[in-house]
This record gives structure tokens, sequence and C-alpha cells, in this order.
């Protein structure tokens, strides 16, 4: 619900500012962002975001539960894409730990942030056609991003908030099901994006609205310290999972997707093409799954038993007592850590003290989401109010990763 004031002035003598607020009731900003707005006509002035509208508190909830309880968090923060929150927050755990997972849980963590990464992709892109007017587009981006959901289903149970890594490990192993519906799913993408490349590269309206608006240069994006698609969008040819390796990403042959432009329509067209180097990573993965455990082992006091372990061996019991019933949990040193890796987003790391206990004493999140609505104004300022749309779509910025 917009409402409109005509009494800010900056200074005597200078035309009247009109006051908008955009958001939190305005489809394109999902009900949960608002931005205070300062137009001289149309044109915008001056953009204030305001971030205060879900009080999720979940930097103060990292020091209240233990390192697998708090992986329920982290579904909640990019709510589009929690498969990568999770594997995000337990490589920050294992690294503090001195820990790495067994070969198949790697590869396994390699194959859900890659999915992940196509279902946040489809419905970044997918929400920008809708919000410039391309319903069709939006239809076909929601579609494959159901698929991805159907894997997540077949794979832990949840189809939305997944919970489903764990330190040491994951919580289930794929089953031939799972594997049958990502091959099934690798097959089928590829002609859905091409699709919706073809709807919209050469849509009048969708080009008019996004070429030239937002533009981010190279050096500011650096400046302003953004990542991912973002980033790269404007030149920045910075990707973690090419420069900082973790999990198995140096077994895999990928390109890194870069723009030049910087503006609307070129962080669609990345985000359009690392969709596609996705499906390949996806695919080499997959076929080339190693063989063993999907976690470390028991006998480290580390991961989690299963429950055949639990029920049927003495040193199941022991360590299912030790980590869930005694309240010895997880011995922790008593240091500090900062893990990240490569989102859908961009750089999403947390940095975690430990005290020795099984709580984190500070759990501290860098959220992508939260660094490039920083830079909205920036992006916003002298253009006109219907780009604001085409912009902050551009961005796709999750509230839920702003509000701590």
């Amino acid at each position: 619900m917009a409402t409109v004031t005509d009494d800010v002035a900056e200074k005597a003598g200078e035309d009247y500012l009109w006051t908008l607020n955009f958001g939190p009731q305005h489809p394109a900003t999902h009900t949960t962002l608002r931005i205070v707005l300062k137009l001289d006509g149309e044109r915008v002035v001056e953009a204030i975001p305001d971030i205060g509208y879900l009080h999720s508190g979940f930097e103060k909830i990292g020091e209240h539960l233990d390192y697998n309880q708090y992986v329920t968090v982290t579904d909640r923060m990019n709510y589009v894409s929690p498969m990568a929150n999770n594997v995000a927050w337990h490589h920050s755990v294992e690294t503090l730990l001195g820990i790495e997972p067994t070969k198949r849980c790697q590869y396994i963590r390699v194959i859900i942030s890659e999915l992940a990464r196509i279902s946040d992709h489809m419905l970044s892109v997918g929400a920008m056609g809708l919000d410039t007017g391309a319903f069709t587009f939006f239809l076909y981006a929601f579609y494959m991003r159901e698929r991805v959901y159907d894997i997540f289903e077949t794979l832990c149970g949840a189809r939305f908030t997944n919970s489903y890594t764990r330190v040491g490990g994951v919580s289930q192993d794929m089953t031939p099901l799972v594997i049958e519906k990502i091959r099934s799913f690798l097959k089928e993408c590829p002609k859905t994006i091409d699709d919706m490349e073809r709807l919209l590269n050469r849509n009048r309206i969708f080009v008019d609205r996004t070429k030239g608006v937002g533009v981010l240069t190279r050096e500011e994006a650096i400046n302003r310290s953004c990542s991912g698609p973002v980033a790269r969008a404007s030149g920045v040819t910075r990707d973690l999972r090419k420069d900082e390796p973790y999990l198995c990403y140096d077994d895999f042959d990928f390109r890194v997707c870069c723009a030049k432009a910087g503006d609307c329509f070129a962080r669609f067209y990345v985000r359009i093409a690392e969709m596609r180097e996705s499906l390949k990573i996806v695919e080499q993965a997959l076929e080339n799954l190693p063989a063993g455990d999907y976690k470390i082992s028991i006998d480290e006091r580390v991961a989690l038993p299963t429950k055949q372990q639990v029920y049927q061996t003495i040193e199941g019991t022991i360590t299912h007592f030790e980590l869930v019933m005694a309240n010895r949990g997880i011995v922790v040193p008593n240091e500090e850590s900062y893990a990240a890796v490569e989102a859908p987003n961009g750089e999403l790391g947390f940095y975690i003290v430990g005290d020795g206990s099984d709580v984190a004493y500070r759990a501290r999140c860098r959220p992508p989401s939260f660094i490039h609505f920083a830079a909205f104004p920036h992006l916003i300022h002298g253009h006109t109010l219907s780009d604001i749309v085409a912009v902050l779509g551009s961005l796709n910025i999750i509230a839920a990763e702003l509000d701590r």
C-alpha cells in the first residue's frame, strides 16, 4: 500500500520531492522488503531500504542450538535454495573441527548444491520475467523448479525446508530412484532453458526494460563486496568453486560465466548460463559418484549413527547416547574459523567461534543478499519508478537473509 506526501524538500526554493513507500505490500517485494523512495516526478532521487520485517534473529539462535540442530535455521535464510545453506553451514562447522567428509558425501553435496543453484536461478529469472510482464516465461521456470523439489523430496522427504546435511555427512544416502529422477531432469532441463532464453532474449519489452538499467561497473562491484552472478555480470571473474575450491569441485570441468555490461540484462544472462554449467557439474558428479559411506565413521564421535547402528551395535548406541542424550555433544576446539561456499546468490559464509561446548559461542553469517541490497540505492538512483522491479529482480534479494 503506497502513501504519498508532498511536504519533503531538501532546500528552500528546490522543487518538492515526493515520498513513496515501495512495499512491503507490493508483489515485487514479496511482502518483506520496504524501500522508502524520494521521487522527482517519476525519477528516483533517493532510495532507503528498510529490512526490519522478519525479525528472524538467526545469528543469536546459533548460540542456543547445537551444530546439527542449527541446520533447520539455515533452511529459513535463503529459503529459495535451502540445500545450499545446509552445505554452507556444515562446511563451516567441519572447517572448525578440522574434519573432511567422505568422497561420496562430497559428491552428494556438490549435486544438491548445483540443483539448488538451478532452483534458485529458475525463481530469480522467472520472477524477473514476471515482474516485467513475461508470465509464460515464469511458468516455464517454475515447472523445472518443481522438478527439483520432487528430487529433494525423494532424497530426504522434504520439498522446501530440507535440513539434509549433518556434521560429517548427510542424513540419507542417494537411492537408485533419486539417481533416476536426476537423470530424467538432466535430460529435460536443457530444452527448457533453451526455450526460456528464446522467449526473452529478443523480447523487445524485456530487453528495453533491462538493457542499460541498473548498471554496476566492475570497480563498483568490487568496492561494494558484491559476489556471485551480480559481480560476475559486471566482469568480476571470482567464483569460490574455482578460486578457493571446497568439497570436490576440483574434480569437475565447468566454466565461470561472466559478462561485462553489468546491467539487469547481463545479470539475467549470467544466471541462464550458470544453470547450463550446473547441469554439467551434476552430470559429471552423478556418473562418477564414488562408492563408500555417505558420512564419516561413528568411531570419531562426530557423525550421528543410523537407526540400524543404534539398534544393532553397541558402538552406535554409545555414540547416539553421547551426541544426543548425555549433553556431551561434539567436542569443539576453543578456536574460531570462517568458511564460505559459492551459493546461488554469491559468497555465503559463516564465522564460528567454538568454546569447547556443543553450541557455538558466536555464529556470524555473511549472506550475499544483505550485501547486494545495500547496493540497490546506488543502482536505482536516477532511474524511473518502473525500473525498480527490474533492478530488484535482477539482484534476487531474499529478505530472510537480511534481518538478523
